[in-house]
């Protein structure tokens, strides 16, 4: 029996989906742009395979800018300290400090490394090097 190109065809798609769904941190972040900024949470998505923080950070001039940024992995988080039983602790009108790295199209996004809350709890989260192992 000739299994329909069709068909081959049709798995192959459905199968690449994952792949090209998960990125490469360098793929949508630059790694030589790093950004640092401090702002009340506004939202956790604790999702897989990973997770945001939104903050609201006020620019040089009071403008509020709204920042997304996204996590490690889950195991990173838990390696971290964060569980995802209580979204790591963070909740909307935490104030934090975050370190990362800015999205390529220069849009408020970004890539989170740093985690930092007024209490001195810091969360490492991601290597500065992204190339390191």
């Amino acid at each position: 029996m000739k299994t329909p190109r069709a068909l081959i065809a049709a798995v192959v798609a459905i199968a690449a989906v994952p792949v090209s769904a998960h990125h490469a941190v360098q793929a949508v972040f630059d790694v030589n742009k790093p950004v640092t900024v401090s702002g009340s949470i506004t939202k956790v998505e604790w999702i897989n395979p990973h997770s945001y923080i939104s903050l609201d950070s006020k620019d040089e001039h009071g403008k509020v800018q709204h920042w997304v940024f996204e996590l490690a992995g889950p195991g990173a988080l838990r390696q971290a300290g964060l569980s995802r039983e209580d979204r790591g602790g963070l909740k909307p009108g935490d104030m934090v400090k975050v370190e990362g790295i800015a999205a390529k199209d220069g849009t408020t996004t970004g890539f989170l490394n740093k985690l930092y809350f007024p209490d001195g709890r810091v969360f490492v989260l991601a290597n500065k090097d992204p190339y390191a192992r």
